[in-house]
């Protein structure tokens, strides 16, 4: 297992494809080899940041994941450190998605600032998922099971997985959470091995939900809110697929929302099993956080050309939230990119105000960047670019605003994506139908693209496969024209 430094600006080098054509992406944390699923919430620990996530090594054979570690000072240049729990060590089957926690105060007994990891497994009858607890004394490279015995047993459930600890403060205990079907079960525990059920909230019309997530963040008009969030699929309410959030209150014990409805962080279809994380050089711990999130789809997730570079598994990009305020008494996650990827800037062209009224080619290409550009118009059906575009304009997405019905989208039909049945191939998000105007802020991969509307209250992530030399850019306005300023393009390679 290599311990040289892997860096994501160039991650190519983790299998040696310098020469040879390949999907796998130049600015995002890639799987380097075989398979990647779930993230783990990432920690911070002596300047580093922690990150452990699902890997399979014997894929596309099966037999479950482990966790594999990488470690980073940046979130954008990534050492891999190699698997740190291993699967199949006992009886209890292979680990899943779980939470790790920095021990401060030796509550669980294994010294300060033992690293303790509560996840779940499938246990000895392969059937009942149940809670085991990890520890580690080496600062978070290898991990040893604690016992063979459940810390939390299956009260019964077929859904019983995915814990989210956290501490709390003031009440000087820990809290965890519990993806339990379609409600989140929440447990109190003193010492990290012993838990109490203290409550649990229940969620409609969004299916099974996973990856639970509770934070404190203060709002930019400085109110203090929780924030609870989960993986989910509102597809049968025409929502998305991906991260579901609700603002509200907790108490130490019992969770409630603002409204009744969630909001969701990701509008596109390849935003999956995110999780959130403290900016631990920042003393203000509340005013942001960081968040990403598996870029894949259950619905495809072994379609994707990588398999055949024999690697299967993205995250998105590292992006920043923050808590805004939205009218009377609402609230939102607004999202953008970490400043860092500015710092992957190799060249960058800057364009005049331009005026479209039909389609304009820039004499700009690329496949690996970020654009952006303020938008605006007076009347007109349809406006946005066409990227990742073929020489003949036959493949290409689209990013842009449908004016006439009010909603942005990403539409990725004109290229090859992953969903072989075509259902997946436009997001969409509302978008007010008085705005007359949009800033757009794309990020673009060798197989992925990453749209952010205005400040950022909506999001699209979704996969894309254009043959690699389609690269043309174009600006498009239909039933009207439309005004480009401050078209500025940051070439990542």
């Amino acid at each position: 297992m290599t311990k040289d430094p892997i860096q994501i600006v160039d991650n190519r080098e983790q299998v040696g494809v310098h020469d040879n054509p390949s999907y796998r992406a130049t600015y995002h944390f890639t799987s380097p080899d075989k398979w990647k699923n779930d993230p783990q919430r990432p920690i911070y620990l002596d300047g580093m940041y922690h990150y452990y996530y699902l890997y399979n090594g014997d894929y596309p054979d099966g037999n479950g994941t482990e966790w594999r570690h990488a470690i980073s000072e940046d979130l954008l240049h990534w050492k891999d450190e190699g698997i740190a729990i291993p699967k199949y060590t006992n009886s209890n089957g292979d680990p899943w998605s779980g939470s790790v926690v920095i021990d401060k105060e030796n509550t669980a007994g294994f010294g300060n600032g033992a690293l303790i990891a509560i996840v779940t497994q499938p246990s000895a009858n392969k059937q009942k998922q149940e809670q085991f607890l990890w520890y580690s004394i080496d600062n978070g490279n290898t991990f040893t099971s604690y016992s063979d015995s459940p810390i939390m047993k299956n009260p019964g459930t077929e859904d019983f997985r995915d814990p989210k600890i956290i501490w709390a403060e003031d009440q000087h205990k820990w809290v965890m959470l519990m993806a339990e079907g379609t409600k989140i079960g929440f447990y109190e525990s003193f010492n990290l091995k012993d838990w109490k059920y203290i409550s649990s909230f229940f969620t409609e019309d969004i299916g099974i939900v996973e990856c639970p997530d509770l934070y404190l963040m203060q709002t930019n008009d400085g109110i203090f809110k929780w924030v609870l969030g989960v993986s989910a699929n509102g597809k049968s309410q025409n929502q998305p697929n991906t991260y579901a959030y609700w603002i509200g209150n907790f108490d130490g014990s019992q969770f409630t929302a603002d409204h009744i409805e969630p909001q969701w962080l990701d509008y596109g279809f390849d935003w999956y099993a995110g999780v959130t994380f403290e900016d631990g050089s920042n003393s203000n711990i509340y005013s942001k956080r960081y968040a990403f999130a598996w870029m894949n789809n259950w619905n495809y997730a072994d379609n994707t050309p990588t398999k055949q570079e024999e690697f299967n598994g993205m995250d998105s990009i590292v992006r920043q939230i923050q808590l805004k305020k939205d009218g009377e008494n609402s609230y939102y996650l607004a999202s953008q990119p970490i400043e860092a990827y500015n710092r992957l800037a190799k060249t960058k062209d800057s364009l005049k105000e331009i005026e479209v009224n039909g389609q304009k080619q820039l004499e700009i290409a690329g496949d690996i960047y970020q654009l952006e550009t303020d938008i605006s118009w007076t009347e007109l059906d349809n406006v946005g670019l066409r990227l990742r575009a073929s020489s003949d304009h036959k493949q290409h997405v689209d990013v842009g605003i449908y004016a006439k019905e009010t909603y942005s989208y990403v539409n990725r039909s004109a290229t090859k994506n992953p969903d072989n049945k075509n259902t997946n191939s436009e997001s969409k998000a509302p978008f007010p139908a008085e705005k007359k105007q949009v800033h757009l802020k794309i990020l673009v991969d060798k197989s992925s693209i990453e749209v952010f509307v205005d400040d950022g209250k909506i999001v699209h992530s979704n996969l894309i496969f254009p043959d690699l030399d389609d690269q043309a850019i174009t600006l498009f306005s239909e039933g009207g024209t439309a005004i480009f300023d401050n078209v500025t393009i940051t070439h990542f390679d």
